[in-house]
């Protein structure tokens, strides 16, 4: 049996940056919670303000992006979706984006901690 080296690993061995093959794992954006709220900040440099189209969906924030530069006849994208564990308060939700860097505030909401109530049946 022939083992065959996967691309990450003859990639180490020629000390090569994984970039090189399109593995650019989560290098383009960073997400922390500080003060009850998430703060996402994304890496999209070459993309204009109006390009940007974010949406929230059910825990679910959908960051999409597209730029065509007509000149070189080339398209960029850019298209990703974040789950949040907690609840946010998605009327609260604000982004803002400058020089090329997207920062999505997303305060948390205070749990319901009584749950739904379940109506009782019998006697």
């Amino acid at each position: 049996m022939v083992l065959r080296p996967t691309a990450s690993t003859w990639t180490q061995s020629l000390d090569m940056p994984s970039q090189l093959f399109g593995d650019r794992g989560s290098d383009d954006y960073e997400l922390y919670e500080e003060d009850d709220k998430f703060v996402l900040t994304i890496d999209m440099p070459g993309f204009e303000h109006e390009e940007i189209d974010l949406a929230w969906d059910d825990g679910v924030l959908n960051v999409a992006a597209e730029h065509v530069d007509e000149d070189r006849g080339r398209k960029k994208t850019y298209h990703r979706r974040f789950r949040f564990p907690k609840t946010v308060d998605d009327d609260e939700i604000s982004a803002e984006y400058t020089n090329g860097v997207l920062e999505v505030t997303l305060p948390t909401a205070a749990p319901d901690t009584r749950g739904k109530e379940i109506p009782l049946e019998g006697e």
